[in-house]
């Protein structure tokens, strides 16, 4: 039996998206998975190097991979009509230059920020230390990600929603493109169908199972929130339309991309689904 491992961040929405494998409620034949979990910047290095066959990665990454790496159309995470904030201490004005904290140079609200203020003095670092870097004042403001857009401390205020910055410059009414999954191209075609498949489903059962699952997760403590939070955090960032990807968020993520290369992010423009593991071939190969 081969041992696929599949890595994620260790937000609670990536997972919740993986649970229904790791507890045995989704299964693929003659695969073992295994997972591993590591904060969302070093998922895209680990996929700019090729370390692992599937790996959750920013949406702003995936055109540095393309070649190497098909997206996958499930376990995506968008925002709609919320996302990572811009925090800083309350009642601090923020300077032209001011110095910010980021989650990592290949996340989505990396690239979005610094479209939007090139002038801002940027340090990356790990994303659950951002919120005591502004407090403790080593930063003038920094931007959360995952769980504490819920959580952070009273001491800090929001100065801009990079979902507004995403409206601005998207110029439509589009959900926000955060992450997703991608998987190695060199596997073979029937084997990628297959996981993509499974995953999927993994998803699915998630949500159908939305209350028993979350109630697991707290008492193994596999999530750093209580259970409101994890509801209300699922609702965002894990809910139905996480299962597939859907005709509007192929838009967003080709808008998205347009951005990138507009404001030279990328060498190329890039159109997602041409990009996508073709399913018809499973069709084909059966006919």
């Amino acid at each position: 039996m081969k041992t696929t491992l599949i890595a994620h961040s260790p937000d609670a929405d990536d997972i919740f998206m993986y649970y229904a494998i790791k507890f045995g409620w989704v299964t693929m034949k003659d695969v073992k998975f295994d997972n591993i979990a590591k904060d969302i910047q070093t998922l895209n290095e680990d996929a700019l190097n090729g370390l692992y066959d599937i790996v959750a990665i920013s949406f702003a990454l995936y055109p540095h991979i393309k070649e190497e790496y098909a997206p996958l159309r499930t376990a995506v995470s968008f925002g709609e009509g919320y996302g990572p904030k811009l925090i800083k201490r309350k009642g601090e004005k923020l300077k032209r230059n001011f110095k910010v904290a980021l989650s990592g140079e290949h996340t989505t609200n990396a690239m979005l920020f610094r479209i939007a203020y090139p002038d801002a003095r940027i340090t990356y670092m790990n994303f659950l230390e951002i919120e005591q870097a502004v407090i403790d004042g080593t930063v003038h403001a920094g931007v959360l990600i995952h769980e504490s857009i819920l959580t952070y401390a009273d001491a800090l205020e929001v100065e801009r929603e990079i979902w507004d910055i995403w409206q601005e410059l998207a110029g439509d009414d589009l959900p926000l493109p955060l992450g997703g999954m991608a998987i190695r191209r060199s596997l073979p075609l029937n084997k990628a169908i297959e996981y993509e498949a499974t995953l999927t489903k993994a998803v699915q059962v998630a949500r159908d199972h939305k209350e028993r699952l979350s109630k697991m997760l707290l008492e193994r403590k596999l999530v750093r929130i209580d259970a409101p939070t994890l509801d209300k955090y699922l609702e965002l960032y894990a809910n139905d339309a996480s299962i597939t990807l859907s005709p509007i968020q192929y838009k967003a993520i080709d808008k998205l991309f347009e951005l990138g290369y507009k404001h030279g992010f990328y060498d190329t423009p890039v159109k997602i689904e041409e990009y996508l593991i073709p399913t018809e071939y499973k069709e084909l190969r059966n006919a």
